[in-house]
């Protein structure tokens, strides 16, 4: 909140300073130590630099201009620039007193609001989702969830695989090994299995091989049966995957295929040929690099043996079919043209890196105009391993099929659940495990660097103490609990005056919630939320056991009931951002 209020103010007073100068890079950010005050800029350094003045003398002749009288005590200059401000206990109080009235929760509406596209999950038709979709589908939920609150117009769009070579396999073992009774009971292990039996015998049988091209050419060429086939394996997936994204609680604006693509794919290709951006090579068309950028910034190189070698994309093979690249090219010029994005966000493995340097790099040469006009992001993370080093599994032996590992932690939960509170009845001992164990794996995959491999613990995800969802989920409560029993409803009059150093420590955490929400959507990192949220935490305990609440009287009491409520606000807020929910029994 302040750091919204701090930034604008001092925005304007380096406007006023230097009107040439290009304020969007003066941001304020919660000061890293407290001896340095509560937030701090160092952007007019850099901003000095580039106006060839002396930075202490730039920061000088800003703060002379600046108006937060009603905010902070005077403006400390550190260094060569530093600027250091120390927000006014009357502020602190104005603020909180404000969140607790209802007119905001620490944080303000985008000033600029922009249009984000966010492209995650993307599971395959015919193949049940496994662990690895938590990650992307998580990661992705969490910063729509973040950008969306802020104020920012966010499409989520799950582009799911529902096009390529597989389904010439899929269509022969549809039509010679297909078990109806099993389609109809499970149609995902069904469909899996007859894609396996026959991947195993083409690669014996080149007969098998051929019948599979040959089923593929006819569903290409628009023959009605196979359409048909294809059409229903579609529908039967996204059946299970929409079961999943509900259990999640994870929603779509569009789920828009591969295959809705194809219409565009030969036109993309002869646009890239035409524009000199891709050309012939053995049949097939690439694109190479056109040596613009140095070589080791260059995707389309790449060194071998102490020299740069081509490494180039191809989008037409040399028998004339299209890739996965031929179809991110026409999904962005699509997107461009429906949404006019001013950010594309790519949510996806690590080991997707080059392959979205080389998509994005293309597109800047195809479309450099529309390019200029927008940010694509490829926001990659890193592996989940089991506590062996290797894929996870759960107890039954299963692999790492996504439904598998929520059941499993929806279990563990309810025993957990059992023991702690037998005196709840099962419905509510249910609903509280269903809550807490899927909370739990979302947050044990978000808490992590997210371009770093992760090991999947069974026991430290569900633990009660410590940097978990469990813990969280439990202080929220805590507080809720304790403004219930307080019968403490917010009215016309209510104040929230924080004066122990519990108090004040808790409530200057408060109001920095807005500056890390803010930080999630530009930095695309969730863990910075969950981080925050675990500090949170460990600061309303400090406080509930440093000074009484419930046996406090008067005008003390109720502001610290305030204190408990906005609490408990910021913690629901901020799980919701990271697509968790809570309970108000645990």
């Amino acid at each position: 909140m302040f750091h919204s209020l701090l930034e604008e103010r001092l925005q304007r007073a380096v406007q006023a300073v230097r009107p040439d100068a290009a304020v969007g890079q003066v941001q304020v950010r919660p000061a890293t130590d407290p001896k340095f005050g509560d937030y701090q800029c160092d952007a007019l350094m850099s901003l000095a630099r580039e106006c060839r003045m002396n930075p202490r003398q730039l920061a000088t002749d800003v703060v002379a201009r600046l108006e937060i009288a009603d905010l902070c005590s005077p403006v400390e200059i550190a260094g060569p620039g530093f600027l250091n401000f120390r927000i006014l206990p009357s502020a602190l109080a104005t603020v909180l007193q404000s969140a607790l009235h209802g007119e905001h929760l620490f944080f303000l509406p985008a000033r600029a609001p922009r249009t984000v596209v966010i492209d995650f999950s993307s599971p395959n038709v015919a193949k049940a989702m496994h662990i690895g979709h938590i990650r992307s589908t998580a990661l992705g939920d969490s910063l729509a969830r973040t950008l969306r609150l802020l104020g920012h117009r966010v499409i989520t769009d799950n582009h799911i695989g529902d096009w390529g070579t597989q389904f010439g396999l899929l269509l022969v073992g549809w039509k010679t090994l297909l078990d109806p009774v099993a389609l109809e009971r499970d149609p995902i292990p069904e469909l899996e299995r007859i894609y396996k039996a026959v991947s195993a015998r083409s690669k014996e049988d080149p007969a098998t091989l051929e019948q599979a091209r040959a089923e593929l050419v006819r569903l290409q060429a628009g023959d009605p049966e196979n359409l048909g086939i294809w059409q229903e394996m579609i529908r039967l997936s996204r059946v299970q995957f929409d079961s999943m994204y509900t259990r999640l609680g994870v929603e779509f604006d569009q789920t828009l295929g591969e295959s809705f693509y194809n219409p565009w794919m030969r036109g993309v290709v002869d646009a890239l040929v035409t524009q000199g951006v891709a050309r012939e090579s053995a049949g097939a068309y690439a694109v190479f690099s056109d040596h613009t950028v140095p070589p080791k910034d260059d995707p389309f190189l790449i060194q071998r043996d102490g020299e740069w070698q081509d490494n180039p994309v191809l989008v037409q093979k040399s028998d004339g079919a299209f890739n996965y690249a031929t179809t991110d090219l026409a999904t962005l010029d699509y997107r461009l043209r429906t949404w006019s994005p001013a950010e594309i966000v790519y949510v996806t493995d690590g080991r997707q890196q080059l392959h979205f340097r080389q998509v994005f790099a293309a597109f800047r040469r195809w479309q450099p105009e529309a390019a200029a006009r927008v940010k694509l992001v490829h926001v990659w993370f890193g592996s989940i391993l089991g506590e062996n080093g290797k894929p996870i599994q759960t107890r039954s032996g299963q692999s790492d099929k996504l439904a598998d590992v929520l059941d499993e932690a929806e279990e563990r939960a309810l025993q957990v659940v059992r023991e702690k509170r037998p005196d709840l009845a099962p419905a509510e001992q249910s609903e509280i495990a269903r809550v807490v164990g899927l909370g739990a794996v979302k947050y044990q995959d978000l808490l992590p660097n997210r371009q770093s491999d992760y090991v999947f613990s069974w026991d430290k995800m569900l633990a009660l103490q410590g940097n978990t969802a469990p813990y969280l989920q439990y202080q929220y409560t805590r507080a809720a609990k304790v403004v219930r029993d307080g019968g403490f409803s917010p009215g016309p009059d209510s104040t929230v005056a924080p004066t122990e150093r519990s108090e004040v420590a808790l409530a200057r955490h408060l109001v920095n919630f807005g500056a890390v929400l803010v930080t999630v959507g530009a930095e695309y990192r969730p863990n910075y939320l969950c981080n925050y949220l675990f500090e949170l935490a460990g600061f309303f305990s400090s406080f509930y056991e440093a000074c009484p609440v419930l046996k406090s009287e008067g005008p003390l009491r109720d502001s610290r009931l305030a204190l408990c409520e906005l609490t408990a606000r910021v913690l629901k807020q901020g799980l919701n951002c990271l697509g968790i929910e809570v309970t108000e029994r645990m």
